[in-house]
């Protein structure tokens, strides 16, 4: 078990999707799947985007480090399409035993129990929530998880380009991002700070330096 790798599973599916209409739903599955996308770009490997029962999705993190940007990333880019569909987000740390073959529909492994079990529990109305990992970060990481989820659901649809853009391009600065998105550097300040980048950054980073090996 030693060699085992500890992963990050995210399962989801779209909230109140029976009330949006087809149309919808499929655009913003197309969408979570193209984010899915441009997170593998970022993390440098294909986190295998999986459909399952029409408004469920799946992907997995080999780094569970990456696991808050990527919430964040599917949450912001769904906000921002105007679309008035979002996501829960359930997050699985644990080991992977294998991820599949073509798609993760036949993946076995702790980290997709948890993700996949954590989902079917979760309240309607809660959007993120986190099981696995270190006994260590549960009380931190479960803080962090609830702070941003109620962040991010007041979240516009401009703060959710704004903050979708520096998680993609973390390095860059305002006026280059700004740039991107046809804006003054003045306006994507007041985005990102009215959106709270600032402490969700902070998040970010302590997901990142947090060991997440599981305890022995």
């Amino acid at each position: 078990m030693a060699d085992t790798p500890i992963i990050a599973v995210l399962t989801g599916d779209l909230v109140a999707s029976q009330l949006a209409g087809t149309a919808k739903v499929e655009a913003a599955m197309a969408r979570l799947k193209r984010t899915a996308e441009d997170i593998s770009e970022i993390v440098g490997h294909d986190t295998r985007f999986t459909r399952f029962r029409g408004d469920g999705w799946q992907m997995v993190l080999k780094d569970p480090s990456d696991a808050l940007m990527a919430t964040l990333l599917a949450l912001a880019d769904l906000r921002a399409t105007g679309l008035n569909l979002n996501t829960r987000i359930a997050i699985g740390i644990g080991s992977a035993e294998n991820l599949g073959t073509g798609n993760l529909s036949d993946a076995k492994g702790q980290a997709f129990v948890l993700s996949g079990r954590l989902l079917d529990e979760m309240p309607r109305k809660h959007t993120v929530d986190i099981a696995g990992g270190p006994k260590a970060n549960y009380p931190w990481q479960v803080a962090v998880i609830d702070l941003v989820a109620w962040q991010s659901s007041h979240w516009t649809a401009a703060q959710a380009t704004a903050m979708a853009t520096t998680l993609r391009h973390p390095f860059e600065n305002h006026q280059t991002m700004a740039k991107r998105l046809k804006i003054t550097r003045q306006a994507m300040q007041s985005r990102l700070a009215s959106a709270g980048m600032q402490p969700i950054a902070s998040a970010v980073m302590a997901f990142k330096s947090a060991n997440w090996e599981q305890d022995s």
